[in-house]
């Protein structure tokens, strides 16, 4: 089956169209978003004179209050920079670590050897230390700038969207067991309705609070930027966080706030055909998405086709091969040796590309590839359920392009379904710590101060050393599987970027879900419904297969900027799949 757009050829803007939106172009800036109202918020700054990082910011904290279902304000958000002036790239580790006092013993002694839902989960909030690290190294604006749009939009409402109103009625059970939950999400005892009025009054006041700190320091931009910081992480807020968890329970201190910091990292990349594509570190799963790329170099996909079964399948058994190595070897770097210069060689790759059969499917999850040293082997829990966990924590995700050349990439989350918002704070602490294991020995398992590893994860790429690509998707593990089609889709096949995100997609779920309780469905093979003539093929191959419906949220929610090679114009595109919106100039 043939993907849309895929004549056109690379770098040129095709002048026919066969998608559902038109890929929107401008001569100057660019952004694209999770939410029409973020990505206007973004939009606003541009034109008031901020660079990329200022709207990106604006836009996250906005996506924040649009989409408290999957994303929190103080959730997490890892984010991808390309610095103009530098000709660098830079990346914000905007990942929460584990308490001080938790250990698997913990939860070993007090929780039946389970990760209950609620304040257990919790590690320490950093998305408001990445926006404002962002801010204070890389942008030009104040705190109150970027955040007026999320504080308009938290008191006086916006219009509920179907996701959110979707997404809610899935999970009400679970929002219903908290009094404070219950009160932002089943007003009168209901999920909202499409269009029906959206209120955060609690979230508003916070926002405001970090606004009057910033304010109280006067006319210094970088000291109002550290004043939000000090407010959130040691000052009233940090106080009433901490106060919240030792009342409920939780793990979660006062020092735990006071000392964390995200870092400013050097990224990891490869090539492929041409360009350069960068992630954050091993921290998050994005190097797996690398891994992939390595692994499909050589293959002549003219010849394959576009979402052919032969297309589909091979992507596929790669895809496993790098999920396993993800499995074995993914950590937080501060406290796992990470071998990422031997699972990014290029010799590996061909090693591994070899062990993909063309006719036969790996029944279920293949061993991680030799790295010279052994590995625990995972217990693997078969899954009784959905391919989804029920309630577990979507994403969102944001990337902005400015006339300076710089780009803003970033994958912000963390939802408010599993663990309870702060009465008088509106907002629920990261629950992250759902995508660390209970399991001595594996690289991700829970230790005191580690960071779990993270399925958000912001790209961008570079040819001939000029920005080329920024693109990001929501969707837990199928995030390094959707950004890799749309990948394929732009560089091999040649679509627009609005193209290369309608275009159907496919998604394995032949390994452990990073969300706890780590549930596999060995061999499980998704389509959208578009897709469905590949099926018979692929169940040839050993594929379990079902059908999502067409354009289904969980195959992603896929944004990205292209800038084309002839005009620098950028070109943006959103995906119809979710309230991804995208605007240019």
């Amino acid at each position: 089956m043939s993907g849309r757009g895929d004549h056109e050829t690379p770098g040129v803007i095709g002048s026919g169209r066969s998608t559902g939106r038109p890929p929107v172009i401008g001569r100057e800036a660019a952004v694209s978003t999770g939410h029409p109202l973020a990505t206007l918020a973004a939009m606003r700054i541009l034109d008031g004179g901020g660079n990329a990082i200022d709207a990106g910011v604006a836009a996250g904290l906005a996506l924040g209050v649009l989409q408290p279902d999957i994303v929190g304000c103080a959730g997490v958000a890892p984010i991808i920079l390309y610095l103009a002036d530098a000709a660098e790239v830079v990346t914000i580790s905007g990942l929460g670590r584990w308490p001080r006092r938790a250990d698997i013993g913990f939860f070993e002694r007090h929780a039946n050897g389970e990760l209950p839902l609620g304040v257990l989960r919790s590690v320490v909030p950093a998305s408001i230390d990445a926006w404002v690290t962002a801010l204070e190294e890389f942008g030009t604006r104040s705190f109150a700038d970027v955040a007026t749009a999320a504080f308009e939009l938290a008191e006086q409402g916006f219009a509920a969207h179907e996701l959110l109103c979707t997404t809610i009625a899935e999970d009400q059970a679970l929002y219903a067991k908290w009094p404070s939950s219950a009160a932002v999400f089943l007003r009168d005892g209901r999920p909202p309705s499409v269009g029906e009025p959206f209120r955060q009054p609690d979230l508003a006041r916070t926002i405001w609070r970090l606004m009057e700190a910033e304010r109280r320091e006067g006319a210094d931009r970088r000291a109002g930027l550290r004043a939000v910081r000090k407010e959130f992480y040691d000052g009233a807020i940090a106080e009433e966080i901490a106060a919240f968890y030792q009342r409920e329970g939780g793990l979660l201190s006062a020092q735990d706030l006071r000392e964390f910091r995200v870092g400013i990292e050097a990224p990891v990349s490869t090539s492929f055909r041409g360009y350069e594509v960068y992630s954050c570190g091993a921290w998050c799963q994005g190097p797996v998405l690398l891994e992939f790329l390595n692994m499909l170099e050589d293959d002549d996909f003219q010849t394959i086709g576009c979402n052919s079964p032969d297309y589909i399948h091979l992507v596929t058994e790669v895809m496993k091969l790098g999920f396993a190595d993800r499995e074995a070897y993914f950590g937080d770097p501060d406290f796992v040796d990470v071998p990422l210069r031997r699972l990014l060689d290029k010799g590996y790759a061909k090693d591994r590309r070899r062990e993909v059969s063309l006719d036969q499917a790996w029944p279920a999850m293949p061993p991680p590839g030799d790295v010279g040293r052994s590995v625990e082997p995972t217990r693997v829990k078969p899954s009784a359920g959905p391919g989804h966990s029920k309630g577990a924590p979507d994403t969102t995700y944001l990337c902005v392009v400015d006339k300076y050349g710089n780009a803003f990439s970033a994958t912000p989350s963390d939802g408010y379904s599993t663990a309870p918002v702060l009465p008088g704070l509106g907002f629920a602490v990261s629950p992250r710590g759902d995508q660390s294991w209970l399991e001595p020995g594996h690289a991700s398992a829970l230790a005191p101060w580690k960071r779990p590893r993270l399925t958000p994860n912001p790209a961008l790429a570079l040819k001939d050393g000029k920005l080329a690509l920024v693109f990001g998707t929501p969707g837990g593990d199928v995030q390094c599987q959707a950004m890799l089609q749309f990948l394929m889709n732009t560089v091999v096949f040649g679509m627009n970027p609005q193209a290369a995100i309608e275009t159907p997609r496919f998604a394995t779920y032949s390994f452990p879900n990073s969300f706890y309780p780590h549930h596999s469905e060995p061999g499980m093979l998704r389509l959208e419904t578009e897709l469905r003539a590949a099926a018979c093929d692929l169940e040839q191959k050993g594929h379990r297969v079902e059908l999502w419906p067409q354009r289904f949220w969980r195959a992603g929610g896929l944004c990205a900027i292209v800038i084309d090679e002839k005009t620098a114009y950028r070109m943006a595109g959103a995906d119809p799949r979710r309230e991804c919106y995208a605007l240019a100039w």
